[in-house]
């Protein structure tokens, strides 16, 4: 029997018809091309970047130019107060004013700058971090479902090809009646299968589409996802995404601490102007300038300033605690990720051992049959059971590659 030996043969090396195929790095690409969280992010790191230009630039000597003129008519001695508003009075001044501001304030206040851009990015690692998963996950989903749907495609086929050979021998006896009804119920079984595996994959793939920002609804072919497993160093470095947060936040805190003691300090404005300034008494000599200073310094709040820094202590001592906490549970999902890794691929063994048995087990019913001393139900039941083996496969394949998916999202 023909068709009893291509079963066993079979891999899942058979193709279905599709358009085109695609890998996973086509993917991954699309969807950082198409996600508005990701541009959302690199707006505000570009903002941030002005902010701190802008701060530069604030540091810088203002210069503002105004003019103003004023007339207070007195009309048979009723009016304002001459003495008051000088009747009449025009300028148009030219002003400059400088803040006096220490470079250690200075660099703390662009260092804060620095550090809301340096969070800003952060996230958006973290955010490429999470659709990289998101999108390799579902990728393996419809990879799986896709070799569901061709390996079902191969065993229909098949089974169709060896239909009008088992109708011929049932016609001259060889086989009942019955044992061709049992021959034909698995048939019909694996032709709804390959419906339900081509349903179950257009649903996984259209979700693929979905979470990447793709539109296009024709089907294409999957190629096997290229993931390997990464070896994670404990602790991790210190450039990790998911622990630069931690550092950076420590960084900001401290920061802050600078800037409210620079608030406290004295702090100092030069200024000077020039232009016309008249009250038109004597018009064509009021063109002068005139420059300046002013001092503040803070003598007492009531004790805001030691609030203050409570305040940010308590902030700092909940950051030691979500750290330590997200340390702890870093490690504790590196160490469930491996273990199940290493459960998986020894189950493969245990797998292709049962496969072996399958195969001769449906081999030496092969012979069986030939001389009329199988049953075809017992022969189908072995089929069935190759072909469970073999799904089993599949899955245990699948879930080592979304496992493999999970732990490579810490390896960054």
């Amino acid at each position: 029997m023909k068709w009893l030996f291509s079963v066993i043969l079979c891999t899942f090396t058979y193709s279905v018809s599709l358009a085109q195929t695609y890998t996973l790095d086509h993917y991954l690409e699309l969807a950082q091309n198409n996600s508005p969280l990701l541009k959302d992010l690199k707006n505000q790191i570009s903002s941030a970047r002005l902010d701190s230009m802008r701060l530069r630039a604030g540091l810088k000597p203002q210069v503002t130019a105004a003019s103003a003129g004023m007339f207070a008519p007195v009309i048979n001695g009723y009016g304002y107060a001459g003495a008051v508003t000088n009747v009449q009075t025009l300028n148009a001044l030219v002003g400059v004013n400088q803040q006096i501001i220490g470079r250690n304030y200075r660099n703390s206040q662009l260092a804060a700058i620095a550090l809301q851009q340096d969070s800003l990015l952060n996230s958006s690692q973290l955010s490429v971090q999470d659709l990289k998963k998101t999108v390799t996950g579902q990728y393996i989903a419809a990879y799986g479902s896709f070799q569901q749907l061709k390996f079902s495609q191969q065993v229909v086929d098949l089974l169709l090809k060896e239909d009008t050979v088992f109708k011929k021998l049932t016609r001259n006896n060889v086989y009942k009646q019955s044992d061709y009804l049992i021959f034909l119920v698995t048939l019909k079984q694996q032709q709804i299968q390959l419906s339900q595996a081509r349903i179950q994959y257009k649903t996984d793939f259209a979700a693929l589409n979905y979470i990447s920002g793709i539109t296009d609804t024709s089907m294409v072919q999957l190629d096997e996802p290229k993931i390997q497993r990464a070896l994670l160093p404990y602790p991790p470095p210190g450039n990790s995404i998911f622990f630069r947060k931690f550092k950076l936040d420590s960084l900001r805190l401290a920061n802050s601490h600078a800037l409210i003691d620079y608030s406290y300090k004295p702090k100092a404005n030069i200024f000077a102007d020039g232009g016309y300034n008249t009250d038109f008494v004597q018009p064509a000599k009021n063109f002068g300038s005139s420059f300046g200073f002013n001092i503040t310094m803070p003598i007492y709040d009531g004790g805001q300033r030691r609030l203050l820094h409570k305040k940010i202590q308590l902030e700092e001592e909940t950051r030691q605690y979500y750290q330590y906490f997200y340390s702890r549970q870093y490690r504790q999902q590196i160490d469930q990720l491996n273990q199940q890794i290493g459960e998986t691929e020894r189950l493969f063994s245990q797998i292709d051992e049962q496969i072996r048995y399958s195969e001769t087990l449906i081999k030496v019913d092969t012979h069986l049959l030939q001389t009329g001393d199988l049953k075809i139900s017992d022969l189908i039941l072995a089929i069935n059971n190759y072909l469970t083996v073999k799904n089993l496969l599949t899955q245990a394949t699948i879930n080592r590659l979304q496992l493999i998916n999970q732990l490579n999202y810490w390896n960054k």
